[in-house]
């Protein structure tokens, strides 16, 4: 298999990367064959994958913007993958140039990438670390050398969490990213379910089943689940919603969205 010049040494292209795939599904170059074949596999169970990442990203990019108009210029991005057109760092800056962001991912490729991309940016770092232990995080020279963790910090948590499988108890890492930041900090987050997606279960399963098989489990979590998560924070309103109906520039026309946008929830909570 030919190693394309971008890929960094150390890390191995036969097995597919959960942020290459995503890469993938946004028409984004930095994937290798092995993700584009995993993600065409999820695909035949569940077309509307690229959708659904479309909606997270718009949602992701309306919920920045509303950080930075409620006064928070510092963002940490967990699980942020390869940064693609209008990234957090890009949409932050453009709506105050004074803004912060740290990136963190476990994946080398995302965190390779990061640092080609951020090269020159004085106000945005890349920091290689896991979730799952979220106090690394925190202590990192990156992310404590970049932000100020007495300001309110907006943290993105958008398509992470459904990787963390129950066993890892991600409700504990989100609780001590919590306890971290400052009052009047955001968590914003985004996470698969069952629920909104316009297939059956059993149909949907079979994408879960793909990223089983990569060793990447998909847990989808119901709503009630998902809210959990938002514990200690005061949710902003409209509350935990269909990503599409979380603040929209423009009125949502369900009949002309591809159905496949309304798959999982999103929500934005604000630390008391």
């Amino acid at each position: 298999m030919e190693r394309p010049a971008w890929a960094p040494r150390g890390i191995d292209i036969s097995v597919p990367s959960v942020s290459r795939m995503y890469d993938f599904y946004l028409g984004g170059s930095h994937n290798f064959e092995v993700d584009r074949e995993a993600a065409r596999k999820a695909m035949e169970f569940m077309p509307g994958l690229p959708k659904i990442m479309q909606a997270n990203r718009a949602f992701m990019r309306r919920a920045v913007r509303y950080a930075v108009s409620e006064g928070i210029t510092q963002f940490l991005d967990i699980g942020s993958g390869i940064p693609t057109f209008g990234n957090v760092h890009e949409v932050a800056q453009a709506a105050d140039p004074e803004a912060r962001v740290a990136y963190v991912d476990h994946d080398p490729v995302a965190v390779a990438h990061s640092r080609a991309v951020l090269d020159g940016n004085g106000r945005a770092v890349i920091a290689a670390a896991d979730l799952r232990r979220p106090l690394e995080i925190v202590k990192s020279p990156e992310v404590s050398g970049l932000l100020d963790l007495d300001r309110p910090v907006a943290l993105l948590l958008v398509a992470v969490l459904h990787f963390i499988e129950d066993s890892d108890d991600p409700q504990t890492a989100v609780a001590e990213l919590r306890e971290a930041l400052a009052p009047g900090s955001l968590i914003v987050l985004t996470h698969a379910s069952y629920e909104g997606i316009p297939l059956t279960r059993e149909e949907a399963g079979g994408t879960v089943e793909v990223y089983k098989s990569i060793r990447n489990p998909l847990v989808m979590r119901s709503r009630e689940e998902i809210a959990s998560f938002f514990e200690g924070y005061e949710m902003i309103e409209p509350g935990l919603v269909s990503m599409p109906h979380w603040r929209p520039d423009t009125p949502v026309m369900a009949e002309q969205e591809d159905p496949f946008a309304f798959s999982g929830f999103a929500g934005v909570g604000r630390k008391a």
